[in-house]
């Protein structure tokens, strides 16, 4: 069992032409059962074409036909990026992973409007993430498969780096993960801890979570008010950005503290009064998470 993606799921490469789209599909193949799961890529100027034995099409609905495609990831540059994801959405996919960064907050506002407002089902992972993985399954995205091992511990993460911190250090204390989702850095994005903490919390194969926040917004103690209400499974909370100062962002897109609001110490404070166990120290995490469970 797993969340989002398993060794059934079908994926396409939107850019799969591209520098980075080429090197991160070919990496992704060579993973768990990546050679049957990645089926198709897109690209509206060399459709009939392949790339390494994986056929290209014009559009994503094409792709979706020919090939029974369910997820997508995207490796478009940022000002086509908006785009590209809701070509996927349109297609009816039931999820789609955008690794891009940098896309204008602009054209994500119009996207996640348009999502809402049509009522689509697509997932959207990101933009600006890592992706997602269940480990000695599948792959989506630019992780190192290496330091993952399949486990019974969910990671939910805004930050790519520290989704990697935990999860190598649960590898490393022989738990492994069930699936690790990096749902992205921007200020606009697809699913928050939220959503990723109720599917580890519904998934009778994941017994506890790492959640990894950072500064900025309140997606965080969104997702700590739920887990209040919704506990079922022990979770340790992290969040990056103590030392940030105030109005200053720092690396993610997302990551700022406007009018007192979304500091690490705040978002820390609200976990903790809501069960989930803190720590201020990132090298902590996996440690802190057996001693509970």
């Amino acid at each position: 069992m797993s969340i989002l993606i398993d060794k059934n799921t079908r994926v396409l490469t939107q850019g799969i032409t591209g520098k980075t789209g080429q090197f991160h599909t070919r990496m992704c193949r060579e993973y768990g059962n990546g050679a049957q799961c990645f089926v198709a890529g897109v690209n509206p100027g060399r459709a009939g074409e392949h790339f390494e034995g994986i056929p290209i099409y014009e559009t994503v609905a094409e792709a979706k036909a020919a090939q029974g495609v369910t997820a997508s990831v995207i490796y478009v540059p940022p000002a086509y990026a908006a785009g590209a994801i809701w070509e996927a959405v349109a297609a009816d996919l039931d999820l789609v992973i955008c690794i891009t960064e940098g896309i204008p907050v602009r054209d994500m506002l119009e996207l996640r409007d348009r999502m809402r407002r049509e009522g689509r089902k697509t997932q959207l992972v990101g933009p600006n993430c890592p992706g997602v993985i269940t480990p000695g399954e599948i792959k989506i995205g630019i992780m190192p498969g290496h330091i993952h091992r399949k486990g019974r511990i969910g990671v939910v993460s805004r930050s790519g780096t520290l989704t990697y911190e935990a999860v190598a250090q649960v590898t490393e204390l022989g738990l492994g993960q069930s699936s690790a989702v990096g749902i992205g850095g921007d200020p606009v994005n697809g699913l928050k801890h939220v959503d990723v903490l109720s599917m580890f919390m519904d998934d009778p194969d994941t017994d506890a979570v790492i959640m990894i926040g950072e500064i900025g917004g309140s997606d965080e103690e969104a997702a700590a008010e739920w887990y209040k209400a919704n506990a079922r499974k022990p979770v340790v909370g992290f969040i990056a950005g103590v030392t940030a100062p105030a109005g200053k962002r720092m690396g993610h897109a997302g990551a700022i503290i406007s009018g007192g609001k979304g500091t690490a110490q705040e978002k820390l404070a609200v976990m903790d009064a809501c069960g989930i166990k803190v720590t201020k120290n990132p090298s902590e995490m996996g440690k802190l998470l057996r001693s509970i469970i």
